[in-house]
């Protein structure tokens, strides 16, 4: 059994506590969290939780590893400590809020030998793990453009814009899905509600391969939209996570150039209007994937898909897409580590 310690049971924490919970192979020891109105929640649901407001105490109980679900200006500190004294460490997204300190983190954590892994959760959907698969496959052709859209009406954040909240989900994915990382990024936002904190945002990204992807983030918007559109020289894939079963579709559409006329009859483009097809996904939970994941890794003593290098690659485009946000748009290039095959195997 491995013991778990969870810091955070706010928004998100009370989703990890209870598949922690339910995985086998896992015993939650204890939860803490500065409101005590969430730990007297938390003591609710199991009581057999040793819960506090002082996340100091967690590591006096015997742990194996710490899950990090607090707001993302601690993850580093936080990280760092729980690291520093033995455990493995799960983080939410985004991992820090400087590439500086992920690379510290990550130094920090071959130093002593623990797994330490991002909480980007769409990477374990099956769905977007079904887009990956079609995507490899050649099916679609070669890919086109990306365009993703991630609004809906709130969560606003205070200290945090829409950027550093959204954005990691949307970039994991393309990430995951292109099997590359972008050069450049381009980002235009405005602050509608809060003077000083971006609550929409544009981010165009280059990626090796001539293919553009487009993201759109808001917390200001009627609609609720969670969709990624994949265009290929053959076909055209659509996600919608807001879709209950029919979560991809895979569009048999496209568009071929014709030779060369003088015959402006001839000259029209030619386009092509198949069949709508909607492959069989067997859903489960992407964030118990990722939480068995995690266990597993540490059992296993390898490293994880989303491992410290992995949030680290997700930072750098936000920093980046952030600098290019506060110079009115202009493209900025992404530099990334070289990351040596050694360093992606625990001891």
């Amino acid at each position: 059994m491995i013991r778990v310690g969870v810091i955070g049971c706010g928004y998100w924490g009370p989703n990890l506590v209870r598949n922690f919970v339910e995985i086998p192979t896992a015993m939650v020891v204890g939860v803490a969290d500065l409101n005590q109105e969430r730990i007297d929640h938390i003591k609710g649901c199991y009581p057999q939780l040793v819960v506090t407001t002082d996340y100091r105490q967690l590591f006096e109980l015997d742990l194996d590893a710490m899950v990090i679900a607090t707001p993302p200006a601690t993850h580093f500190a936080l990280a760092c400590e729980a690291i520093g004294r033995g455990l493995h460490v799960l983080v939410e997204k985004p991992l820090t809020l400087a590439s500086t300190d992920t690379q510290q983190l990550i130094e920090l954590a071959e130093e002593h030998e623990r797994i330490l892994m991002v909480g980007h959760t769409f990477v374990y959907n099956p769905a977007v793990r079904a887009l990956k698969r079609i995507v490899d496959s050649g099916e679609i052709g070669s890919v086109y453009y990306v365009d993703a859209v991630r609004v809906s009406l709130g969560l606003f954040q205070k200290d945090l814009n829409v950027l550093w909240d959204l954005a990691p989900h949307d970039i994991s994915i393309l990430l995951y899905i292109l099997g590359s990382k972008p050069t450049s990024v381009s980002a235009r936002g405005t602050s509608c509600v809060l003077s000083d904190v971006e609550d929409v945002a544009y981010m165009d990204l280059s990626f090796p391969d001539n293919i553009l992807a487009h993201v759109h983030l808001s917390w200001l918007d009627p609609c609720k939209v969670r969709r990624t559109t994949i265009v290929g020289s053959k076909k055209m894939l659509v996600y919608d996570d807001v879709e209950s079963l029919e979560k991809i579709k895979v569009y048999d559409k496209g568009v071929e150039r014709p030779p060369y006329t003088d015959t402006f009859g001839d000259f029209h483009f030619s386009y092509r209007y198949g069949d709508i097809t909607i492959p069989n996904i067997r859903f489960t939970e992407p964030l118990r994937e990722e939480c068995s994941h995690f266990l597993e890794c540490i059992t296993e003593r390898k490293s994880p898909e989303t491992d410290g290098y992995e949030g680290l690659n997700v930072v750098r485009v936000i920093e980046a897409a952030e600098r290019s946000l506060r110079n009115g748009g202009s493209r900025e290039k992404i530099t990334y580590e070289t990351r040596r095959p050694a360093e992606r195997i625990v001891a």
